[in-house]
């Protein structure tokens, strides 16, 4: 949402349907503002919610060479910061905001990498669990070099926890429902006032699911678990290199096969993941004493073999695995190794879309391999490369989530205009079950909620002695864990199952509903009629038409 919109919005209407009838309530809080640049610009925008509680900054900064915020009384709850950079001294750097309050350290609440002549956007926040009445927000270079930073257009806002809920609630209706109008009439076309209308929602246009093992095959229990839950898959390990060619030349598709049948069978949508791995941790040991020619003909291999098998059978493909952290295949193939990858792999399948796919953009922005602007920097060039690059994936293992931070950089990303995908979604084994829980559902949110967020993939595949790579949504009798009652709850939530009601005076009847697939019941005296309908995005009201 820009600034004007801001401007002539008075208020969020947060609506809600129960049997036809809409209840509206009001919002004065603040509007979020999605506005996000990517482009270094010559000149700075003004700044987001007319700078929050930064309106000042110029007399709270208290050290012009490396910005510094002195802030006072900051209450607990939601804060998004953002502000213009620009440095001296070098080329580029990257930069990173800070803050320091009386009972707690964010290490990161943002970057960017900044340039010298001209200004780019920063945008983050972060989760103040406490009141703080002495804080200090700063930023500073990541990479060591002698650079002065100059800030322009900083904004502080802050949202409370109920604040920010209704805001999501206001993007998911805007972008994931929609209002209907169902008319009923007769064969002569005149409208039927009183007639019974059921409405029942058969399917979910929002791809929302969760990795599958091999252990899934002949698994009845776990095949009606999952398939009760999610309409999107993919397969945590079967694709992979080292799984499907242990031994050079001796390729094996049979697990893969298998689970291709099961997806296949229950119109499961399904992702292809992965071809290439640049960690040489995660290739055959036999591919890591490669190099050169024989190296080259390995790959050439690896990917005609799989690319023909599947052809048109995964909705997208991860080309090459984490990137931004490895670079196995350039180090021995060249620079352009990975663009080589993209090229073939779009020849070879040209309708599947072609993914990066990366961790620790979304988690942290404290890691300086994989920061919004270096991805983006990298999509940019692979693009510039001729590659027809069309999707963003961002895995999702988090620790503790900062949702101000994953809205920033989904703003940021969202500008290029191509569908994200949270590909990998978990929370560390590390913390306890019911926080597992909490922390799944804030991230969960923070996707759904968010236009440019096409799908949601957990990294959930479950194998025996209740064991998967970091989070498990049930035991092995299928019964929830704490993470399991969150992703039901959502998927309740989300869906608009059965409403019902009578047609008014016009003979219509109306709903706000997900999308996704219906199934409409009229009847009207001793006669009925059933009818389907396609729900799809659109900010108009769509109007439907049934004959009884």
């Amino acid at each position: 949402m820009n600034t004007i919109c801001i401007v002539l919005l008075l208020h969020i209407m947060i609506f809600l349907s129960t049997r036809g009838l809409f209840y509206v309530i009001s919002y004065d809080g603040p509007l979020y503002d999605s506005s996000a640049y990517v482009e270094c610009r010559q000149y700075p925008e003004a700044p987001l919610y007319n700078g929050g509680i930064l309106q000042d900054y110029k007399e709270s900064c208290i050290d012009a060479a490396s910005p510094t915020f002195l802030l006072h009384n900051l209450s607990s709850g939601f804060y998004t910061f953002s502000a213009w950079l620009m440095i001296e001294g070098a080329s580029s750097s990257q930069l990173q905001a800070s803050l320091q309050a009386e009972n707690a350290t964010y290490k990161c609440i943002g970057n960017v990498i900044a340039k010298q002549g001209c200004w780019s956007f920063l945008k983050g926040g972060f989760v103040l669990d406490s009141p703080s009445h002495f804080s200090l927000l700063y930023l500073q270079n990541f990479d060591g070099k002698n650079i002065s930073i100059s800030i322009a257009s900083a904004s502080l806002q802050p949202f409370t926890q109920e604040q920010w809920k209704l805001n999501q609630q206001a993007f998911i209706n805007k972008e994931r429902k929609r209002f209907v109008t169902v008319h009923a009439s007769n064969s002569r076309g005149e409208k039927l006032e009183g007639a019974a209308i059921t409405i029942e929602q058969t399917s979910n246009d929002f791809p929302f699911g969760s990795a599958i093992a091999a252990t899934i095959i002949g698994n009845k229990p776990y095949q009606e678990w999952f398939l009760k839950r999610f309409n999107a898959a993919v397969f945590e390990n079967e694709l992979k290199w080292y799984v499907t060619e242990p031994e050079p030349g001796k390729t094996n598709y049979t697990m893969a096969d298998r689970m291709l049948e099961f997806v296949r069978a229950n119109q499961i949508t399904t992702r292809g993941h992965n071809i290439f791995w640049e960690d040489p941790k995660y290739n055959p040991k036999w591919v890591t004493k490669l190099a050169g020619v024989d190296l080259q003909k390995a790959v050439k291999s690896r990917i005609t073999s799989l690319m023909n098998k599947y052809k048109e059978e995964f909705i997208h493909w991860d080309v090459s695995n984490e990137m931004l952290h490895f670079d196995f295949y350039e180090q021995r193939l060249g620079p352009n190794a990975t663009l080589n990858f993209y090229e073939t792999a779009h020849c070879a399948d040209p309708l599947a879309t072609l993914f990066m796919n990366e961790f620790n953009v979304v988690e942290t922005c404290s890691d300086v391999n994989s920061s919004v602007d270096a991805y983006v920097e990298r999509l940019m060039e692979l693009k510039r490369g001729g590659v027809s690059m069309a999707g963003i994936g961002l895995e999702g293992h988090f620790s503790k989530p900062n949702p101000p931070l994953i809205r920033g950089i989904l703003d940021k990303l969202g500008i290029l205009r191509l569908p994200i995908w949270f590909t990998e979604v978990d929370i560390s084994h590390t913390i306890d079950h019911y926080t597992q829980a909490t922390y799944l559902e804030q991230v969960l949110r923070e996707g759904f909620s968010h236009k440019s967020v096409n799908g949601l993939m957990l990294w959930t595949a479950l194998h025996p002695e209740e064991r998967c790579y970091q989070m498990c949504l049930t035991d092995n009798n299928f019964d929830n864990l704490p993470a399991g009652d969150i992703v039901d709850k959502l998927l309740s939530e989300w869906q608009t199952g059965k409403v019902a009601g009578i047609t008014d005076k016009f003979g219509a009847f109306s709903f706000h509903g997900f999308l996704g697939e219906y199934k409409v019941l009229v009847e009207y005296g001793n006669r009925s009629a059933i009818s389907t309908l396609s729900l799809t995005q659109g900010h108009e009201t769509k109007f439907f038409n049934i004959q009884v």
